[in-house]
């Protein structure tokens, strides 16, 4: 079988190429460049994230490995729908009151997406895509869905859930069965990488706020009453649950609660009304069912950090999904993610529209 691999430079992407190869597959490595030469933006405070400058030096050390494995490498440039896609969905989202999860667009649009489509049109002939994500693919009932790696550490379902059928159907993750200890091994072993490789970072090294190109706009901070606590330079500086950086005097610890871009408000309150128990998301992908029927115990994630936990869902006669968590939970914030887990299983996931 032939198979393409997605490759980073990282040690997860090298060990995946690599066990391919030894499984008796004819593999081609593929990197995208997702950087437009933006000369707007300040030197990022580090380099080794998604979204940097200086990716050559990246480049040249994943072409050494491909030698070293002993398969062919190319690199693809999707740095123009990397903007209109990615970095256009994270400005309106977060100038509209919300916090988006580019990795989550950037997966399911774009690395999983257009860059195998744009392989093909290229001329790359390949049966199956690969990547070093950590995170299985399961089958039941004609269906395909993600599920949870065998170490749940380094588990990357949550970000991999806006992933469609014909996405899955033709997807490998050789490292969904391992550890990050067993992989580092294999990667130190081959030669890959240094033992103490740093892991990669976030999807961008420097402030958000430098990729929106906006300037600033003065409006007030609030409490849920209306009361004027300070002022802000643009909703955009802040996140729902937020504590430092508010620079207001309160009698306890003051966090954001909301974000409203029709009143150019932030809104703050104790720790106390940061706590919800109903999450409701649309823009449904659906994973390993296509419906929910009636309330359905599940297991729920409003953020790829922590394990799922106890939740009753439904699925909505408007397509929406809400999931009502048997424990509170803490600062669900609009923009992000619920995904809903059927043990390591994912049924289904959306947006988050509201919290309650």
């Amino acid at each position: 079988m032939k198979v393409l691999v997605g490759m980073s430079g990282g040690i997860d992407s090298s060990v995946a190429a690599y066990l391919l190869k030894q499984q008796g597959h004819d593999v081609v490595g593929v990197t995208m460049t997702v950087w437009n030469g933006r000369t707007d933006l300040p030197a990022p405070k580090h380099t080794n994230s998604c979204y940097a400058p200086e990716k050559a030096e990246d480049i040249k050390k994943t072409k050494i490995i491909c030698d070293k494995i002993g398969i062919d490498y190319q690199v693809l440039d999707l740095s123009d729908l990397y903007e209109t896609v990615v970095l256009k969905n994270f400005k309106d989202e977060y100038m509209n009151g919300r916090t988006p999860n580019p990795c989550i667009w950037c997966n399911a649009k774009v690395k999983f997406g257009a860059m195998v489509e744009y392989a093909r049109e290229k001329g790359l002939q390949f049966d199956k895509f690969a990547t070093g994500h950590y995170a299985r693919i399961v089958e039941r009932n004609g269906r395909y869905g993600l599920a949870r790696s065998r170490d749940l550490k380094k588990d990357q379902s949550y970000f991999l859930y806006r992933l469609t059928q014909s996405q899955l159907s033709s997807i490998i993750f050789p490292l969904g069965d391992m550890t990050k200890e067993e992989v580092r091994q294999i990667d130190v072993q081959q030669g890959f990488h240094d033992v103490y490789q740093d892991e990669s970072q976030d999807f961008y090294g420097g402030d958000y706020t430098d990729l929106l190109n906006v300037t600033n706009q003065e409006g007030n901070i609030v409490d849920r009453k209306g009361n004027i606590l300070g002022k802000h330079d643009g909703i955009w500086h802040y996140t729902i649950g937020q504590r430092k950086g508010l620079g207001l005097a309160a009698e306890r610890p003051l966090y954001v609660l909301s974000l409203n871009p029709q009143t150019n408000e932030v809104v703050v309150g104790f720790v106390e009304e940061t706590f919800q128990t109903i999450v409701t998301a649309s823009q449904v992908l659906w994973g390993i069912t296509d419906t929910l029927k009636g309330e359905v115990s599940v297991q729920a994630k409003i953020r790829s950090t922590g394990n799922p936990t106890d939740a009753v869902a439904r699925q909505n006669e408007d397509g929406t999904i809400t999931a009502v968590f048997q424990d509170e939970i803490k600062a669900a914030t609009v923009g992000q993610s619920l995904v809903l887990y059927d043990g390591d299983t994912i049924l289904c996931g959306g947006i988050i529209e509201k919290a309650e």
